[in-house]
């Protein structure tokens, strides 16, 4: 009998091992995808694990798959993997790729993966490391030889944490994309071509896939041979035969439907609705054509990760910190009637068991707290460097933060001041008092310097790098003062440099000073007691501008131009007991109070 039951016992675990590394075999027919050889629609929902919080990956999966998904797709940050030349992460807090794949297939859905290089994403330079612009005249995302020997150190990198999960090595990677919306950008077709042959020399063998716009020149720019067509986005009879032409030989799909959209600050909310999503859905099921829903969840644009938008070489469009992109599944990850309009729909055409939406995730209001200033940036400067003009941050090895431009007045000491070109926004201060503000948007970057009765005035720039822009043909953004100053004409030299990054270090080890004569660029501190934990919102409304720390975890940027006044706290970085909360504000030097709440708005 026992031989009976160790026999059983073992049929059972070997047919579990067998079913978890079944392979599969995706493939591109002529007008549809093939899974096995049989015919497939992909129905997908993208969310990033970078904008997620680790402990919330598998319920943001199953609320996708609850929606009716049965796929995920995802981009890859190379950014938040490689923040330091040659130093990967793909270990702490939400970077584990791998692991996150891995969810998706215990949890029954596909994966498209979306890795870049260039990803866009309202994400900071569209997940391009920075020290990229340590290259003064580097171009991006074409043959340029130094670009792309990064890049292939990056394809290598990363194909090591994925290739083991395609489908045919017994993963749920269905397909991988090359670069991102590149006939919006750029047209040369050796260098997507080359990426695809990169992907496929470090061991990438399921299909590949592009996405752009559906018009004929971005279909046409960027192609890649043999690539399945994604549209950016596919909802019409006119788009699908746009992709028909540039290639009747692969299938084509909508990549990246919208059921939301991007919000930048000073805007109100891009709340688009739910009738132009359902109206695309609709088309798109009764054509049984694929789809990816961008987003189904966007999360949160935590730290210095937010990108920016610019269209012309004055404008300037920083992202706000949430990515909650009015998604069909909020930025706390529950269920809008967006949601539940388009579960309804999806459910009236597939064939699979849609199951229950997942209980919502713990959520607290925490009581009003005071906010005490306690010290300000003028009293923290690190070590200067020196040089006869300003040089921008990435040039010193700094990629976010803000940074310190001091010099001393010889000559001119009064009369418009011209900054060319402050990358994002700075302070000026005159003799250690602020004369006025520039922000990048509109090219307006003067400033009137009154007279002074210091024999050699001292004026400071501080300036705010605000994301770099990851979209269209401005992306070669560098931060802090990328050019020069003259006041009257005057070019003023022998500058004194203070790099600010900002990191976790930095405001681990900020102290407390007796002196409180605070004046822009002030800390505060503050805490809170909790008895459990769970999500919440902190209410910024009674400060400026700035960044908040809430137990050594930044939260990301605030600003009192909107619309965005509550910045959301995953449980994970809270505790039971004593919180601590930092901010650094660039124009409050008050104490303030701040409260959690619910919501986002």
């Amino acid at each position: 009998m026992m031989k009976k039951i160790l026999l059983f016992v073992l049929v059972i675990l070997t047919s579990g091992i067998a079913e978890a590394q079944q392979k599969h075999v995706f493939s591109l027919g002529k007008s549809e995808f093939l899974l096995d050889g049989k015919p497939f629609q992909i129905i997908s929902g993208e969310m990033h694990p970078a904008r997620i919080p680790k402990m919330y990956w598998r319920h943001r999966i199953q609320m996708a798959k609850a929606m009716g998904c049965n796929t995920i797709a995802a981009y890859i940050f190379w950014n938040y993997h490689e923040q330091e030349k040659g130093v990967f992460d793909f270990k702490t807090e939400n970077r584990n790729i791998a692991e996150f794949i891995n969810l998706c297939k215990e949890e029954g859905m596909w994966v498209l993966l979306r890795p870049g290089p260039y990803v866009c994403a309202e994400w900071d330079f569209g997940g391009l490391p920075p020290y990229l612009l340590s290259i003064p005249d580097i171009k991006l995302r074409c043959m340029d030889p130094r670009y792309m020997a990064e890049v292939t150190r990056f394809v290598g990198v990363l194909s090591e944490q994925v290739k083991g999960l395609q489908c045919t090595n017994g993963g749920p990677i269905l397909m991988v994309q090359v670069e991102n919306e590149y006939g919006s950008y750029a047209n040369d077709r050796e260098y997507v071509n080359a990426l695809k042959e990169l992907w496929v020399k470090n061991g990438i063998n399921v299909p590949f896939y592009t996405a752009d716009g559906p018009t004929a020149f971005m279909l046409e720019a960027g192609g890649v041979d043999g690539a399945a067509i994604g549209l950016d986005s596919g909802s019409s009879d006119a788009d699908f035969e746009q992709a028909t032409k540039q290639n009747p030989n692969v299938p084509s799909f909508s990549s990246e439907s919208y059921p939301g959209w991007l919000t930048h600050w000073k805007e109100k909310w891009q709340k688009p609705g739910n009738d132009g999503i359902l109206k695309d859905v609709t088309y798109l099921l009764e054509h049984k054509k694929s789809f990816n829903l961008y987003v189904v969840h966007g999360g949160t644009n935590f730290g210095f990760n937010a990108g920016a938008n610019a269209f012309t070489p004055t404008q300037f469009q920083p992202d706000v910190t949430s990515y909650d992109y009015d998604a069909p599944v909020n930025e706390r990850g529950e269920p809008t009637s967006k949601y539940y309009a388009l579960r309804n729909l999806i459910a009236k055409y597939v064939k699979y068991k849609i199951p229950n939406v997942p209980k919502p995730t713990p959520v607290t209001e925490v009581a009003a707290f005071n906010m005490e200033p306690v010290n300000t940036i003028w009293n923290e400067l690190p070590t200067v460097v020196k040089s006869a003009q300003p040089v921008p941050m990435e040039a010193l090895g700094q990629y976010y933060g803000f940074i310190l431009y001091r010099t001393k007045l010889v000559g001119r000491k009064s009369g418009t001041l011209t900054i060319t070109e402050p990358h994002d926004y700075a302070l000026v201060l005159l003799n250690g008092k602020l004369v006025d503000t520039v922000y990048r948007d509109g090219g307006k970057w003067t400033v009137k310097l009154p007279p002074s009765d210091v024999k050699d005035p001292q004026l400071d720039i501080l300036v705010e790098n605000m994301g770099h822009i990851n979209f269209a043909q401005y992306m070669v953004d560098r931060k802090g003062i990328t050019d020069r100053v003259t006041l009257e004409g005057m070019t003023l030299t022998n500058w004194e440099i203070y790099k600010l990054p900002m990191n976790d270090q930095f405001i681990a080890s900020l102290k407390s000073t007796e002196n409180k004569d605070f004046h822009d660029g002030t800390f505060f501190k503050g805490k809170f007691d909790l008895k459990t934990v769970a999500d919440t919102y902190l209410d910024l409304s009674n400060f400026k501008k700035g960044v908040i720390w809430v137990n050594g975890h930044n939260l990301g940027r605030y600003w009192n131009v909107g619309p965005q006044f509550h910045l959301y706290c995953p449980a994970n970085w809270l505790n039971i007991g004593e919180n601590n909360v930092t901010i650094f504000d660039l124009h409050e030097v008050a104490a303030k109070t701040i409260k959690g709440v619910k919501t986002l708005e």
